[in-house]
Parts: structure tokens; sequence; C-alpha cells
């Protein structure tokens, strides 16, 4: 062999070689700058997998600087992570396989996942890392409300002292009768947090065929579908909201639906604002019709100030109630907590090492 046709086959090789590792290659969009702390924590989970490539923006106020990394490297993304991918991002990207968003909600994805899916196969991925942190917010607002934890706070600093149980006496959990409405990561572990206290817990879930694995707290409960939501209400007394929002859970509490958790019943609501009604929770619990809520998530998340400068994301005034606990949508905090972020990573190792069975894909047609 010349050495021409030596250097030529050499040349060929090196091509070949190239192009064979970069069809091998996986490239994996961020459409946010991680803070180094969780960089480095995604970095070094999937640093075990070899054929990974990691595009994260760069750290600058300006958008227009990040928006144009999004869109320099969406052409060749595998996956792309982030809650709030452009249109052109997506179509640009032809070899993109799984859109990652890091929250529970993807109403606002579901158009356009929907759309891009007429054309080609993209998985959605519904993060649910923060579940644990949503569970410990929702038995924290329980408690708080069957303790009377935020009446007797503001008497005390208005320095009214030992007002006894004949003002807002604590209601016991041990013989309540929980009802769980959802089962999915959120109310599993609300479900064991509950768990210690002896009260009677009843589940509302879509499709029991799908049973959460390994959960012996499954044995002692009362179950019911969807079609039997009035059944479930009238039997509890104690409801937890934590569905997905989706066409089929859009106000299904309603005037009635509060009236067959009655006069005694508490209502805790992580999930979205839209699957109870608005004006007819407020009026419930303004004449007493139930007992109590305690609430996270609202009805308008850009509320106008009023003329002192307040903001209220809701219609009607649940601040002026004295049996509601407000929680301004901060179920999942912290942001900051790492292990959130371990669900992500499994997912992008998954994938790298061509798995299909990845964590929690989101059903487009559902919506979950």
């Amino acid at each position: 062999m010349s050495d021409n046709t030596r250097s030529l086959f050499v040349f060929f090789c090196v091509k070949l070689k190239l192009q064979f590792s970069n069809m091998n290659t996986i490239h994996v969009l961020f459409l946010w700058p991680p803070n180094p702390t969780l960089k480095r924590k995604i970095e070094e989970g999937v640093s075990s997998a070899s054929n990974l490539k990691l595009w994260f923006p760069p750290s600058t106020d300006q958008k227009e600087d990040r928006e144009k990394f999004c869109e320099t490297h969406a052409v060749k993304a595998h996956i792309i992570v982030g809650w709030r991918p452009k249109r052109e991002w997506l179509w640009a990207a032809k070899d993109l396989r799984i859109v990652i968003n890091p929250g529970t909600g993807v109403q606002h994805i579901l158009p356009l996942m929907k759309e891009l899916n007429q054309e080609r196969s993209v998985k959605l991925i519904n993060g649910h890392g923060h579940a644990h942190l949503t569970a410990q917010h929702t038995v924290a607002l329980l408690l708080s409300m069957t303790n009377r934890i935020v009446m007797h706070h503001q008497w005390m600093t208005e320095g009214i002292w030992r007002t006894g149980d004949e003002n807002s006496p604590s209601i016991p959990l041990y013989n309540r009768k929980i009802g769980l409405l959802g089962y999915g990561a959120i109310n599993q572990n609300v479900h064991h947090l509950l768990s210690p206290f002896g009260a009677d817990t009843s589940i509302l879930k879509r499709n029991w065929e799908k049973l959460p694995s390994k959960n012996t707290l499954l044995q002692n409960v009362k179950k019911f579908s969807p079609y039997e939501l009035h059944d479930f209400l009238q039997y509890i007394d104690t409801l937890i909201i934590a569905v997905p929002q989706t066409a089929k859970t859009e106000g299904i509490i309603g005037v009635e639906e509060l009236k067959l958790l009655g006069k005694n019943g508490l209502l805790v609501n992580v999930a979205r604002g839209i699957i109870v009604q608005e004006k007819p929770l407020f009026e419930a619990l303004q004449n007493k019709v139930i007992a109590g809520a305690a609430i996270d998530v609202w009805y308008n998340y850009r509320p106008e100030p009023d003329e002192d400068g307040r903001k209220y994301p809701y219609q009607f005034p649940f601040h002026e109630l004295d049996n509601t606990v407000l929680s301004p949508h901060r179920a999942g905090s912290p942001f900051s907590e790492m292990a959130r972020w371990d669900e992500l990573i499994d997912n992008i190792l998954s994938f790298a090492a061509g798995e299909k069975n990845l964590k929690n894909i989101v059903d487009l047609e559902e919506g979950y």
C-alpha cells in the first residue's frame, strides 16, 4: 500500500469514526442555566454515560443570549429539558425524542406536544421529583387547619393569651375519614405520612389496575373509581386533592360536591385551583357548608394590585374568612433541594442506555 493510499485510508477511517461517534452521541439541551450546585449534580449524576453531551445556556441576565443559545443547539438535541420550549425549537430538533418538563403541570405544553406528535414520535415526561416535599406541605396544611395554628398564632400576636377550647378547639385526626382524591406520587406520600394518625382512609383513583408496587397501606383502604365521586365524598369528611389538571378534572368539585363533604368537612387542595370551582368554594366556606379549607393553588396567577398594592390570586376574598389557611403555591419548596432532580438524572441515563421504560411519561390524550 502506497503512502498516499495509506493516508487516504486513514483519513476515511477517522472520518467514519467521527461520524459514528456523532451518531451515537446523545445531546441534552437545558433551557435555563442551573445554579452551579445543580449543574454539578447533573453533570456528576450522568457522568457514567460516555455518550452524553450536555448543553447549558450561559448564565446571563440577557434573555436574548439564552434564547439564541437554545435556538442554535435545539437543532441537534435528542432531549430537551425545561418548562417552556418554544415551538420553533421543538420543530427544529429533528432528532428530538424526549421533552422533560421538570414540574408536574404540563397543560402549557400539551397543545404543542400533540401537534408535534402528528409528525413524529416525541415523548413528554412530567417531573415528580418534588412529590415528597409537596406531601410534607400538604400534611402541614392539614394539621395547621385541624389544630387552628394560624388563628391562635394571630391571637398571640395581638396579646390574647390562653384562649382555651371555647375558642377554636383542635380537631382530632384519629377519628376522621380521610379521602385522597388521586393517588399519584404526592398522595402516596401523604398516605404514608398520615398513616400513624390512625384515620380511616379512602382513595379515589382513575385506574386501580395500575397499583403502586409494595404499598402495604392499600390493604386497609376503601377504594373508589371516578364514577363514584359522590359516593366517595359522602363517605369521607376530609378531602385531600392531588390530581392533575385535565379536561376530566377541571371543576369537578362544585356546589353539590361540597355539600356532600358536609358541615364537618375539611378540604386541602395542592393540585390546581381550577379543580375546585372558585365561587362555590368561597360560599361553602363563608356559609359554613364545610368546616374549613387549606389551599396552596389558586385561580389568577397574575393578579392586579389593589389601591394599597396588595395582590390576591382570586376573585373572592378568601383572606377575610376565619376557616381558611392560605398558602402561595409553595408546596414544592425548597427548589434548591437536590434530591428532586434524581428522577431527571435517572431518565437521562436510562435513555442513554437505550431503555424505553422511562419514568412518568405523559399520556398526551389523558393529559398526564
